[in-house]
């Protein structure tokens, strides 16, 4: 019998305690991910992202080096009920695909009720050097972000704005964490991965590649709010802008510019960003926030104004929405 790509079929696995099984087990495990620089990609949406990124790599000549998925382990039912995925696999340069039964899948398996497929997958992150010599227009920074579920909407997030890069500095989550995977829905497979960047020096670096840095804080001085609203002013040729004056993000002063793309600088402070502008919003810790040495060299502390009772926002809605206000201001410039 054949298998989906035209090759013979291996016999279904039905043995939980197999040494293949277990293997794949161990990739839940951060030690086992390191040795074999290998993830686990579960659940049809985050293999079928997964087979894409890999067919196009191997379309473009990438070769063994551009491997993503080494192999894919799947149900009959999943493989029935999900054709567009049985298609990829069945076209050439695509992994192998085992079939097994639901007990081995869930003893594979880092959830408590598996989806059908589970793809190992290789990692996909790439240099610092690589992202900045794309000329990025949106980089999305996580420095200490620790929560897997964080990381991952904000990396989804950042997919969704059409973001050039995620970076993540050294102290933050595994990327490859099965909880950080999950919740990015795939979007892993989508946008660059620069991961344990030292903070030391990062901001520099950006910014010499010519990128504004902004600090995403619930006690800025500068509000997300009067970011738009100057952006949008631009746009219509007006000439209010408002510069930094030490209000919690809202209250900010007006200054009359030259014209659109005139340079905006008070007397109350430093010079406003443009969201127009090529921006890296930097995201920190869910408890501490960002460190001082980030908001002090940061060109603007950025808040996101709360109109309701809630104390905060959690951080992957926070980048959520400040990933979003420049995404539209760099597509309406």
């Amino acid at each position: 019998m054949m298998s989906e790509n035209g090759r013979p079929q291996a016999p279904l696995m039905t043995n939980t305690q197999a040494d293949r099984v277990k293997e794949v087990a161990r990739l839940a495990g951060r030690p086992s991910r390191l040795r074999r620089r290998e993830f686990l990609a579960e659940g049809p949406q985050a293999v079928r992202e997964a087979l894409r990124l890999h067919l196009g790599r191997r379309a473009s000549g990438g070769g063994v080096g551009g491997r993503v998925v080494v192999d894919v382990y799947a149900t009959q039912d999943a493989l029935d009920r999900h054709q567009d995925i049985a298609d990829l696999l069945a076209l050439d340069g695509s992994p192998d695909v085992r079939r097994v039964n639901p007990d081995v899948l869930a003893a594979m398996s880092s959830t408590v009720t598996p989806q059908g497929f589970i793809a190992v997958c290789t990692f996909v992150d790439v240099t610092l050097d690589d992202v900045l010599a794309t000329a990025p227009r949106l980089v999305a920074v996580l420095v200490e972000v620790r929560d897997p579920g964080n990381a991952g909407t904000i990396i989804r997030a950042a997919d969704s704005a059409g973001a050039d890069a995620v970076i993540l500095t050294s102290g933050s989550v595994d990327p490859y964490n099965p909880k950080t995977v999950r919740s990015t829905v795939g979007s892993l497979f989508h946008l660059p991965l620069v991961i344990g960047v030292e903070l030391e020096g990062l901001i520099e670096r950006l910014r010499d590649a010519g990128m504004t840095v902004l600090a995403a804080d619930g006690y800025g001085a500068t509000s997300l709010d009067d970011l738009q609203d100057t952006s949008a002013a631009r746009r219509f040729a007006t000439v209010q802008e408002p510069v930094d004056s030490g209000a919690q993000g809202h209250g900010l002063g007006a200054q009359a510019a030259e014209g659109p793309d005139a340079a905006v600088a008070g007397t109350a402070g430093p010079a406003v960003p443009r969201l127009e502008n090529a921006s890296a919003w930097f995201f920190g810790n869910e408890a501490q926030g960002l460190p001082d040495e980030v908001t002090a060299a940061a060109d603007a502390r950025v808040a996101v104004p709360i109109y309701g009772q809630a104390e905060s926002l959690n951080v992957g809605t926070a980048a959520t929405v400040c990933l979003y206000a420049s995404a539209r201001a760099q597509r309406l410039r």
